[in-house]
């Protein structure tokens, strides 16, 4: 999963432009591959390109307002790779150093979400999205199907996905269908996108009038989602091919559901087990009693025998949580907590001294122990 954007830059929220643009310069220059050693230039470059594309977006008001709204989420239904890094103003932030942003925008054109990289000038696999899905308790354990609808892209269907109108494309001359060329500017030495296919290696010459030669449309897309039982907080649902559609005929990409699921008001999930306090009045501990138990699949009856104590658990068994690997399902654990009456009147409260008045402390096994480790310690 993506780190948060301003933890990326080292800022909070409700910061300047300028505050945003400092940080990134100072990090850019700190982590820039060219200017570390040869063991540390992978680690730097994925850092190098973590923190541009976090400028790219809090730099730019729309997408920063976007990703303060909704996150990753809002950043990846909005915006392709290429559109993150298109008219930011690298520029002024180097302009110091003697050389204009395009290497910086141009630098980023080829790789893409989730560390997956494009090749240039054949089809592209589609970017991964990732969405926030929040369920009952209930819809956890037993399961449940919901309906996705969200911002996306699709393959043109006037031109198959190829952005071409007759689905002829020319290499690139700049590139030679490479799509990329060389810079050297000072210290720095980096293989750019090429500004004149973008990347593409090939150029559209009769490109489609419907999605304007890049081989994909806009639409909303919807989705029936069946969420399997037994899936707990914090899990991650990955639904291949669901994402959004590739470039130039490539795959789609996956859809990435991390799931969040509330608290309930009385069961708690331990694992495969479900957590349950069951209130019971003394008489019912000493007496034994039948008492109803909710569970997650309803209501429930559970023999409580003479003598129970409190913060005894009970265990019923098959009324836990679906294991969705194996199918087996955990059990209930019903631990009981004794009631105490209060708000008595006058004559409760006698009946109940004339009863204790008749049980010695011999009936009671807890006291017993109890003060006899104090005799014990007297002595």
């Amino acid at each position: 999963m993506k780190r948060d954007y301003y933890e990326i830059l080292g800022l909070t929220k409700g910061v300047s432009k300028d505050e945003i643009k400092k940080s990134y310069r100072k990090l850019a220059m700190e982590h820039h591959p060219d200017r570390v050693s040869a063991d540390k230039k992978k680690e730097a470059e994925e850092r190098f390109k973590e923190i541009s594309e976090a400028y790219a977006v809090l730099s730019d008001e729309e997408k920063k307002a976007q990703y303060d709204a909704y996150g990753h989420a809002g950043i990846n239904s909005h915006y392709t790779q290429d559109d993150l890094f298109r008219n930011v103003d690298f520029s002024s932030v180097f302009s110091d150093l003697g050389f204009g942003g395009s290497i910086f925008e141009n630098l980023f054109g080829g790789f893409s979400s989730h560390g997956q990289g494009n090749r240039s000038g054949g089809p592209k696999r589609g970017r991964d999205l990732e969405f926030k899905m929040s369920l009952t308790f209930k819809e956890a354990v037993k399961g449940t199907e919901r309906e996705l609808s969200f911002p996306s892209y699709a393959k043109c269907p006037k031109c198959s996905g190829s952005g071409s109108v007759s689905g002829n494309l020319e290499n690139c001359r700049q590139c030679g269908g490479a799509g990329k060329v060389s810079q050297q500017r000072g210290f720095f030495a980096v293989t750019t996108v090429c500004p004149v296919c973008k990347g593409e290696g090939r150029i559209v010459k009769d490109p489609c009038p419907d999605c304007r030669g890049r081989g994909k449309i806009n639409e909303t897309k919807k989705l029936e989602v069946k969420v399997p039982a037994g899936v707990d907080n914090g899990s991650i649902l990955r639904l291949s091919g669901k994402g959004e559609a590739g470039d130039k005929g490539g795959p789609s990409g996956d859809l990435y559901l991390h799931i969040t699921v509330k608290s309930h008001e009385i069961f708690k999930r331990e694992g495969r087990d479900i957590g349950v306090e069951l209130p019971i009045t003394p008489i019912e501990a000493a007496l034994g009693a039948e008492v109803e138990v909710p569970t997650i699949d309803g209501v429930v009856k559970m023999k409580i025998p003479a003598g129970t104590q409190s913060e005894k658990i009970f265990r019923l068994r098959g009324k836990g949580v679906s294991d969705p690997r194996i199918g087996a399902r955990g059990d209930e654990l019903v631990k009981v907590v004794m009631d105490t009456p209060t708000g008595l009147n006058r004559k409760q409260k006698k009946l109940l001294d004339s009863l204790n008045k008749e049980i010695s402390d011999e009936h009671y096994p807890q006291k017993k122990i109890f003060f006899k480790f104090i005799k014990n310690h007297r002595d």
